[in-house]
């Protein structure tokens, strides 16, 4: 969910949980850096946790710092009482440092140096604390209760995001902790950080930011944002940052052959790369052609419907389409659910889904629907297209690194190709590889028929290998797909790294009948991570039946490229 402006329902909280939910994506990323799947994994080196865990003194001398400073801002005597509590938890962790490591099995160095990650991180702190914040206007002596109130506001909005984070990260590591075996030597780290009075302090900390932020104008409130926003970035950077000298699994561009990363990257369309289905704004520009020509009164050799009927005829074909598609899948399910990975079964049980889907075609075709549409309007609908957040950012990096010999192919069942293409040219994208069904024009107006390269997986599978195949003499490459609806099925198997988003029903659905297993990509990361430390994993391989599954593409971004 994606917060829009601070302008609160009753069911929303905060302005501490409101921000959190804005930037949790983000957080996520941490969860695929080196350190962090290698800590998950229990096979962290002993000397790179020690350095991480000894720049705690160093955090926890600015938290006093600013806590005194935001003290002393504060106008109410129960938010001083409030923060002096925070001050001396904070003073008495620094204090118990040494024999709480002690306590975790470690010995902290004798001597430790401030890392720049911490030091960006604290001189932000420190800075915010002092009142010099970047923005703030009429910045001067601080005069009212408001003005002290909004710098102790500003003090700890960069400071929660911090504890937030960590009791996140912390939780998320410990649900892929194998409890059986028990053989992570960081547990009882991770058990402090998961711990009850961990998410009470963390707590205390944005009640008491919700509270002081009840006063702050609009333009404060933007200030609190983009403080939390630049603290949550730094102690991203913070972790990104720790060093590691051991081999991981990830980021898959920075683990591959010294000469580069040789990386294909597959991705569906509708739904995976666009917030909306491609045919929906097929029809949109169909009603709006149907309805000029009704005004202008008006005969046209391509739009014969009125606006109303072709209205009702993209309902009804979007009604049979939705309804026939469930019975199919209803269908090809075997009756019993497999107990193993049956490739050979999905693709037989497949071939009647991708009969089912040429003839729905031939039914948008024959309707004539798709007559008369403007190349100009696919395009334009195109180029306004909603993506879902961070997926051009993906795409766009991918292919821009220098050092990173990629290719970027699109494999969809979208109508217009010329839609897809005007959609990635509104960005900062180079040309990519699209793979989709296309609409013949006569002059620039579309026929009406369609052009059928891309309407079942097995389509999409033969484009799939025959890129593939175009490549071998590139030398070894990883493939990486990217999809979630039952067409992307195949090629999410074949590929060395299948990873589902947006995982529609029927995927689901079929995937668990046919013993395909969904895993979420950071609990498979810290798998093969502890298999890579046994000596035991022979790297990203198809076929495996297993399929990775994410919750956004600030995920897919950690993965493949780092923080």
């Amino acid at each position: 969910m994606i917060m829009e402006g601070f302008q609160a329902t009753p069911d929303d909280g905060g302005i501490a949980k409101r921000l959190w939910v804005k930037f949790k994506n983000e957080s996520l990323c941490a969860l695929y850096t080196p350190f962090v799947v290698c800590l998950a994994s229990g096979t962290l080196d002993s000397k790179s946790f020690l350095h991480c865990i000894s720049q705690d003194v160093y955090f926890l001398q600015a938290f006093a710092h600013a806590y005194e400073l935001a003290e002393d801002y504060a106008d109410d005597d129960e938010d001083k009482e409030a923060i002096r509590v925070m001050r001396k938890r904070v003073l008495r962790k620094l204090k118990d440092q040494d024999d709480l490591v002690r306590e975790w099995g470690f010995e902290l160095p004798e001597v430790s140096t401030c890392d720049n990650a911490t030091v960006r991180y604290t001189d932000f702190l420190l800075a915010t604390a002092a009142g010099k914040v970047e923005g703030e206007k009429g910045r001067g002596k601080i005069v009212t209760p408001f003005e002290k109130t909004r710098l102790a506001a500003y003090a700890l909005s960069a400071i929660a995001p911090c504890m937030r984070l960590y009791s996140f990260l912390s939780k998320e590591i410990k649900a892929v902790l194998v409890p059986e075996e028990s053989t992570n030597i960081y547990e009882r780290w991770i058990d402090c950080l998961c711990s009850e009075s961990f998410e009470a302090n963390a707590s205390r900390i944005e009640d008491l930011l919700d509270k002081l932020s009840v006063t702050l104008t609009g333009e404060e409130l933007d200030v609190v944002e983009k403080l939390y926003h630049q603290a949550m970035k730094l102690e991203l950077e913070f972790i990104a940052a720790q060093p590691i000298t051991q081999s991981t699994i990830t980021p898959i561009s920075q683990v591959q052959e010294p000469a580069g990363c040789n990386l294909t990257l597959f991705c569906d369309f509708d739904m995976t790369c666009s917030a909306v289905d491609s045919s929906a704004l097929l029809a949109d520009v169909a009603i709006i052609a149907a309805a000029k020509t009704d005004l202008e009164d008006c005969e046209s050799p391509y739009v014969h419907i009125s606006a109303a009927d072709l209205r009702a005829t993209w309902s009804n074909l979007s009604s049979k389409y939705i309804e026939e598609y469930e019975q199919v899948i209803e269908c090809i399910r075997p009756s019993e659910t497999v107990g193993r990975f049956d490739y050979e079964g999905l693709c037989k049980a497949l071939v009647q889904l991708s009969d089912f889907e040429s003839r729905a075609n031939d039914m948008v075709v024959h309707s004539g629907v798709l007559r008369g549409l403007s190349q100009e309007d696919i395009k334009r609908v195109g180029e306004h297209l909603i993506f879902q957040n961070g997926c051009k950012n993906v795409l766009q990096e991918i292919s821009g690194r220098e050092n990173m010999h990629a290719d970027v192919h699109i494999l969809s069942y979208c109508w217009s190709g010329d839609l897809i293409r005007s959609a990635f040219s509104s960005g900062a994208l180079p040309e990519l590889n699209v793979h989709s069904n296309e609409l013949p024009y006569e002059g620039t107006v579309t026929t009406g028929d369609m052009i059928k390269k891309m309407e079942s997986p097995m389509d999409k599978l033969q484009a799939f290998n025959d890129i593939l195949k175009s490549r071998e003499n590139n030398g070894k490459h990883t493939t990486v797909y990217v999809g979630g609806s039952v067409g992307d099925f195949l090629c999410l198997l074949n590929a060395d790294v299948g990873i589902v988003i947006g995982m529609s029903a029927g995927l689901k659905r079929l995937g668990d009948q046919f013993g395909v297993s969904f895993v979420p990509l950071f609990s498979g990361l810290v798998t093969k991570q502890r298999e890579l430390a046994e000596g035991s994993c022979s790297g990203w391989t198809g076929m495996s039946g297993i399929l990775y599954t994410v919750s956004s593409w600030d995920e897919i971004h950690a993965f493949i490229l780092g923080l």
